[in-house]
């Protein structure tokens, strides 16, 4: 009888992605001015919410502005990520993003404390 069955392995992974998501929410929130959490239950939920606005609009804005995206050397991808998160912010009590400054200091530190924290977690 196996106890950890694949999809059990999946489902996991899933669990961690999340909360080490919701973890660089928090910490992003504390550095920088104008990104406010109102607490981890928070950071829970706005970790899914800019996940599936990223999946959805996040998705046809990068495919309609790949042209400035090609010009811009990808730059551009960070103004997508700033706005996600203004959107994002938007409709989630609590967690608020005050400024376009602090949205995108805000996306490109996310961006790199997500993939630092989630190298960190999964190389072990």
């Amino acid at each position: 009888m196996q106890l950890v069955t694949i999809e059990n392995h999946y489902m996991l992974h899933l669990i961690v992605n999340w909360f080490l998501s919701a973890l660089s929410l928090l910490i992003v929130a504390a550095i920088v001015p104008g990104i406010e959490v109102a607490g981890f239950g928070t950071s829970l939920i706005a970790a899914i919410v800019i996940g599936l606005v990223n999946a959805t609009l996040g998705f046809l804005l990068k495919i309609l502005t790949f042209p400035l995206t090609l010009v811009t050397f990808g730059a551009f991808l960070i103004v997508i990520n700033a706005l996600m998160l203004k959107v994002a912010a938007a409709v989630i009590p609590g967690f608020k993003v005050r400024g376009c400054l602090a949205a995108i200091i805000g996306a490109i530190l996310l961006g790199l404390l997500n993939t630092l924290l989630h190298w960190m977690f999964f190389a072990l």
